[in-house]
């Protein structure tokens, strides 16, 4: 395989696997043998579905804010900041009056995520 076919860039929309998250609320994915990239962008005040999955959860803010919901507490969050989310702690974010950007990374990769689709997963 060509290196070439190993390079993305973050504002290419043609790049990764397309998925409908929720209504203002779409993913483009990218997937490792042990690491999974999902570019989310959530159109102002847009809200994800309360969920969790086994896998552990790493996001960065890249781009606006809004408030992260997990494991019970609500922690607002601007760009530059990053969190773990461990397996199994409910999670959900919901984005500001400007949208927001946010750069998840999981491992193992998702299985479910591997495909086109919609909504957060099975357990949805």
């Amino acid at each position: 395989m060509s290196q070439a076919n190993e390079f993305y860039n973050l504002d290419d929309q043609g790049q990764g696997l397309f998925r409908q998250l929720a209504p203002g609320l779409t993913t483009r994915i990218f997937a490792g043998e042990q690491a999974m990239l999902s570019v989310v962008a959530f159109e102002p005040h847009a809200e994800g579905t309360l969920h969790s999955h086994p896998e552990e959860q790493w996001g960065v803010m890249l781009e606006g804010d809004g408030t992260r919901t997990q494991g019970g507490e609500d922690i607002s969050v601007k760009a530059g900041d990053f969190w773990r989310t461990p397996g199994g702690v409910p999670h959900t974010l919901k984005a500001g009056a400007k949208g927001a950007r946010v750069l998840d990374v999981f491992s193992p990769p998702r299985e479910e995520y591997r495909k086109a689709g919609s909504g957060f997963g099975d357990d949805q």
